[in-house]
Parts: structure tokens; sequence; C-alpha cells
């Protein structure tokens, strides 16, 4: 298909086309790697002398590795939503308790980046509010990288930390609070119309770490979209024309998570649920004092190891809910 003739006369298409070749070469190079190295073990295998433990340690390791392989597979055929194939725009969101909870958000925005560097996703911070401490008041990060939206989708929600707070003379027990919204970025094809007429754009001066234009010039870009009262900003991106298009880009993405987030609830309603579609619940404690454990509430699992947690180390969590989903999912349609 890539070879069509006058396949670029429509250029939108022919992207489309060439993302849709890439991701299905991706897969077939994936599958083909796997095979070769299960028959690089049956080959092992084959040749096993019980004598040479040089040789039973290798296999052992091939085979650990093809089955991280596989389990890392089997994770992605779970992610088979609309848009989970897409990049993704995390925005976190401190709560009320001023410097304590916006310490808590700049930290789930360290453990979401460090998420990202130990993965295959790309993670930038294109927007970032300082907390007047310490901390920041919000912050957006796009995660690129195939399933971005997928896997993030699983951490939508509120979470809450509880610790002894480093700003209390006191040394109390502090409870904070941040939300985590997550939504997909939206394909070149597939944007949300939005009409001049319904948004207000301003400009100002950005505040946060940056290029040259930070602190220089009113190169950060606020838009406000005036039907749905949704606002949006970027500040670090070199020039306010990139600033606008990068805030368009995350205005187009939330409209679309609140069209989903409407058509889910008239599908709850039809279908006689008492309660609504909400992505604003509690998802996950972080107790960090008097014992230290982190439970995902909606999934039940729990991870002792609090510091790697923090440290980008979530894919526990975001496995236990995809399975958790499926099977409401499957239940829902039986």
């Amino acid at each position: 298909m890539i070879a069509t003739p006058g396949l670029w006369d429509d250029p939108d298409r022919a992207r489309d086309v060439m993302r849709q070749h890439r991701r299905a070469q991706e897969e077939l190079d994936t599958w083909t790697k796997l095979e070769t190295d299960a028959e690089a073990v049956v080959g092992l295998i084959e040749l096993l002398d019980p004598d040479d433990d040089s040789i039973i340690e290798e296999i052992a390791s091939e085979i650990s590795s093809l089955e991280t392989q596989l389990a890392s597979l089997e994770l992605q055929l779970m992610l088979g939503g609309e848009y989970d194939e897409h990049d993704a725009f995390l925005t976190i969101q401190s709560g009320a308790g001023g410097t304590e909870s916006q310490d808590w958000a700049e930290m789930l925005l360290r453990m979401y980046s460090r998420w990202t560097d130990k993965r295959t996703f790309q993670g930038e911070v294109i927007e970032a509010s300082p907390g007047e401490e310490a901390g920041i008041k919000n912050a957006t990060l796009r995660v690129s990288g195939r399933y971005a939206y997928g896997h993030l989708k699983a951490e939508r929600g509120v979470h809450r930390l509880v610790r002894q707070s480093p700003f209390d003379a006191g040394n109390r027990r502090h409870t904070s609070f941040a939300r985590v919204d997550i939504v997909p970025v939206l394909e070149d094809s597939e944007e949300i119309a939005v009409s001049p007429d319904e948004i207000r754009t301003e400009t100002f001066r950005s505040s946060g770490a940056g290029g040259q234009h930070v602190n220089k010039t009113d190169s950060a870009v606020r838009i406000t979209h005036i039907p749905s009262n949704i606002v949006v900003s970027c500040q670090n991106q070199k020039s306010q024309h990139q600033n606008r298009e990068v805030a368009m880009q995350v205005l187009q993405a939330r409209l679309l998570e609140k069209q989903i987030a409407e058509r889910e609830a008239e599908q709850a309603r039809l279908r006689g649920e008492t309660s609504a579609v909400d992505f604003g619940s509690q998802i996950r404690s972080y107790v960090l004092h008097p014992y230290r454990m982190i439970k995902d509430v909606r999934t039940g699992l729990e991870v002792g190891d609090t510091d790697s947690v923090l440290d980008g180390d979530i894919d526990a969590f975001i496995e236990a809910w995809l399975r958790a989903s499926i099977k409401s999912t499957d239940a829902s349609t039986s």
C-alpha cells in the first residue's frame, strides 16, 4: 500500500498509512525476533549436556528472557482501546494543602518522568507552574511512544500521600492529595474541530526553567475553551507559535476525553448503573509513615518497596488495573 502511486497526493492519508505500516512492521519484527530466540533455546536444549553447568545456566537465562518478552506482549494485547496506541498528555494538579500538596505533585511528576526513562517512552514537560515555597501547583507531561496512553490511563485519578512533613517544624504527619489526568494525543487525521470563536487566547511570561525565551518574552500561551471552560497552557517551547500549537493539541485531547466521559456516563445510565462514571476518585495511597506501604484501592495490590515505586517502578499497578478492567468488561458483557 505504501508503494501506491499518488499516495502522497493526500498528505493526511499518507501519514496515516505510513503510521499503520510502521506499527505493523514493529509488530512483525517483535514476533520474528521472539520466534528466532525461541528456536535458539530449542537448539541449546538439543545440545544439552547434563554435566555442563554453563549451558544449563545459559538455557535458564534465555528462558527467563523469553518469559519476560511474552509477559510484555501479553500486556500489550490488553491494550486494544481506540486510543491506546497513542501518545499521552499527563497532567498533575496539586490538591488542597499548600506547600505539602505541591511538593507531592512534584514527587509524582518525578515518578512518571522516571517511569518513562525506564521504558521505551520519551517524556517532555510542556508546562509547569511552580509552588510558592516548593513543588509545583500543576504540570503537564507529554509521554511519546506506542501504547503510552494505553498504559498511563491506569493512573487517572487522585493519589494520596501520608508522611511526616518536611515542611512542618513539629515533624507531624500530613496527608496530601494530587490529581492525575491522562488524555490521548490525537493523530493528525483525528483532530477535534474547535471554532476560533470558542476560544480565548492569552500570552504571558514563562515562569519555569526552560530555554532562552523563559522569563524574557511573553511566549507562553494560555487557551480557554469558552463553552466547556477548559483551560490549557504551554510555556516550554521555543516560541509563542510552538506553545500555541502544543496548547491546542492538549485542548483537543481534553475535549475528546470529555466526549468519551459523557458517552460512558450515558452508557452507564442506559445499563441502569447507579454509580456515575467518575475519573476523580482516589485510586492509590502512598503511606510513608508510620509504616511504608503503597496500595491501589481499585485492585487491592500492595507494594512495600515505596522507594522503588516513587522512583518509577509502577508497572505492577498498571498491569493489575488492566487485568481487572478486562475482567470487569467481560463480566458486564456476559
